[in-house]
């Protein structure tokens, strides 16, 4: 259906099998997730809203960590996976984050982790307004989405030789290394200025910015993937504190 958010649209046609590879694809376990979990502030007692939580994997560490656990996803079957995955350990959503999160109150959490979810969503202004209104003061904001060269040199390689750095454009892509059939998954790429403007419009304090470099151990099961990721970025991860 044309109507549903565009990360549903996505992910609903490969729910259980990102589900099965993101745990050990080197992309996520060996780059992405290790890099925005070192960001994490000690979640030992607080309240954190897993936003964009996918098959649940940073909901089970966050509650290893002794997290109390809010999760939100806009794809039902993602919301089931993460659900079955930590037993029912944590409180679920499913949410559009493009839109008003109806089930946060205002200064409900300590901690927003946000990974690899914003490149679904247009306009990242009214969700950094969200994450700002729900976080209280102190607290953190983690997250992780495309770097912005890695999608440009993408855009302008494989779909347009002509587009411009500086514009913000949807295109799609066939993502390997998740099963068969490849699936077609559409996303934006933005520069970096919108990407960093929005937290000072939530009135954000920038603490630190992560260009990841790969695990080491991604150089015996990857050796290519490892040598390209330590050459040039493909996320960039960041963390962020409401004052």
């Amino acid at each position: 259906m044309s109507g549903k958010p565009l990360g549903e649209r996505n992910y609903e046609q490969f729910a259980t099998r990102y589900a099965k590879y993101a745990e050990v694809k080197p992309h996520n376990a060996m780059y992405e997730r290790p890099a925005t979990l070192s960001l994490l502030p000690d979640v030992k007692g607080k309240r954190v809203l897993d936003g964009g939580c996918g098959p649940g994997l940073y909901a089970e560490v966050l509650l290893e960590r002794g997290a109390e656990v809010v999760a939100a996803d806009v794809t039902p079957a993602m919301v089931e996976i993460a659900r079955k995955r930590v037993k029912n350990k944590a409180e679920f959503h499913v949410a559009d984050f493009a839109k008003p999160l109806t089930f946060a109150e205002d200064a409900s959490f300590d901690v927003v982790v946000c990974p690899l979810m914003l490149d679904y969503i247009e306009d990242w202004d009214p969700v950094f307004l969200e994450f700002a209104r729900v976080l209280r003061s102190g607290g953190h904001l983690i997250y992780s989405h495309a770097h912005p060269m890695s999608d440009y040199k993408l855009v302008q390689t494989k779909h347009n030789p002509d587009a411009r750095y500086r514009d913000r454009e949807k295109f799609s892509s066939d993502w390997g290394g998740f099963g068969s059939p490849r699936p077609r998954v559409e996303t934006y790429r933005r520069p970096l200025e919108q990407m960093l403007n929005p937290l000072g419009l939530g009135g954000f304090i920038l603490e630190r910015v992560l260009e990841p470099e790969p695990a080491k151990a991604m150089a015996r099961v990857n050796p290519n993937l490892h040598a390209t990721l330590t050459r040039e970025p493909c996320f960039l991860c960041v963390r962020a504190r409401k004052p």
